[in-house]
């Protein structure tokens, strides 16, 4: 695979490209430059897209309403995010053990639907899930303690992460990671998985079904530390579009195994120079 010196663009398409959403596709409710028209480009081709998001306060039907109102048309099977995943893992690793979710809604519902225990019962609970939780409590952070540290029994996992998660206009809301801090600061104890990216099961998620070889896709993600170093892990290529979290100078200051394949002042930069001509595309027109 090529190595990043500066803003480097692919020259060919590959097999099927997973996008990152905020920061990539869109940040707030607006679409990013470029973004339509590589999509529309994409599906005109038939090559599969399928979108990841480490936010496990949204289940994938919300994202399917979002892009569409962003007019880009999605089937639900086209996107996982965390709440797909942790439910998952859940269920395939640890299908009996009673669960005590620090989460908000759409998580607790995926956990509902796929059968699984869960309890505030500090003597009860096997695994805490702490995750993005704008109702995180001194209470909720009790029953983990409690759970963890006073009853010996309870393991912690965590949906995701990331630090914060990034607004229009630079500012941003505590994520995931605040929240594995509190408990981890409490009970002496360590985050023993983190299921969201750069944990590799994501990809594995975005890709299940199609046939296609992992090292023949594109990971496109803002954030050097989740949707690259999941790609790196992975052996994907990887692009960084300059929109989001991570900036250039981040990047380059990487050692080159680390760095994307790619750095794009836009997403529709994806389409190879030559097919940007024929097309007649211009940065003018999004």
């Amino acid at each position: 695979m090529s190595q990043t010196t500066a803003l480097t663009f692919p020259t060919e398409f590959y097999d099927a490209y997973i996008f990152d959403m905020d920061g990539t596709i869109y940040l707030g409710d607006e679409l990013l430059p470029g973004v339509k028209r590589l999509i529309e480009e994409l599906r005109r081709r038939h090559i599969p897209v399928r979108y990841l998001s480490n936010n496990p306060t949204k289940d994938p039907q919300a994202y399917v309403e979002k892009l569409a109102k962003l007019g880009l048309p999605t089937d639900i099977k086209d996107i996982a995010n965390t709440v797909v995943t942790m439910t998952n893992w859940l269920v395939a690793n640890h299908p009996d053990a009673v669960v005590y979710p620090i989460a908000e809604q759409p998580l607790i519902d995926a956990f509902k639907a796929a059968g699984l225990k869960m309890s505030e019962d500090p003597s009860q609970i096997d695994i805490v899930v702490a995750s993005y939780d704008r109702t995180f409590t001194y209470e909720k952070l009790q029953i983990a303690f409690d759970a963890i540290w006073y009853h010996k029994r309870a393991r912690l996992v965590a949906t995701n992460p990331d630090r914060y998660c990034p607004f229009p206009g630079g500012r941003g809301e505590p994520d995931c990671a605040a929240i594995i801090a509190a408990i981890e600061a409490c009970t002496q104890t360590k985050c023993e998985m983190v299921i969201g990216k750069p944990n590799p099961a994501m990809l594995e998620a975005a890709i299940s079904g199609l046939d296609v070889d992992p090292t023949r896709c594109v990971m496109v993600g803002d954030r050097l530390g989740t949707d690259i170093q999941m790609a790196v892990r992975t052996g994907m290529y990887s692009a960084m579009p300059l929109t989001g979290d991570s900036t250039l100078e981040e990047a380059l200051a990487l050692d080159e195994k680390d760095r994307p394949t790619f750095i794009l002042d836009r997403l529709d930069r994806l389409v190879p120079a030559k097919e940007w001509e024929e097309l007649g595309w211009s940065e003018n027109d999004d």
